[in-house]
């Protein structure tokens, strides 16, 4: 396996993980996730509605084939991980709360630009 098949993956399975366990969270819906929700301006029901998403863009993401689908689901995962920074900096959070999204984000950037040629659109 070469450098950049191997990049792939440890950064797939890395925001796989990593957004596995959100929508997991998310789906669980516990008060203080609802607590957090709340204060950043987003209704009680969005958490699971989001999580629901966040689930199956992971299923697509690590999937085989499909490659117009994960086009579509790294779309929503950058769109999903910009939009929790600016939450965040919109509430006052500071930087603390708005950073971590941001790596996550390129994780997913990085996964989308090391992606097989298997993996992508003709």
């Amino acid at each position: 396996m070469d450098k950049s098949k191997l990049g792939y993956w440890i950064l797939t399975a890395l925001v796989g993980l990593s957004l596995l366990g959100s929508a997991s969270f998310n789906l669980m819906s516990p008060p203080e996730l609802l607590e957090g929700t709340t204060h950043l301006g987003f209704p009680a029901w969005f958490p699971r509605w989001l999580g629901a998403w966040k689930l199956a863009g992971v299923v697509v993401l690590l999937a085989p084939g499909l490659p117009r689908l994960k086009e579509w689901a790294t779309a929503g995962f950058v769109i999903s991980l910009t939009s929790a920074s600016a939450a965040h900096l919109a509430a006052g959070n500071g930087l603390g709360e708005a950073f971590p999204p941001l790596v996550l984000l390129s994780f997913v950037l990085g996964s989308w630009a090391l992606r097989p040629a298997d993996r992508r659109l003709a």
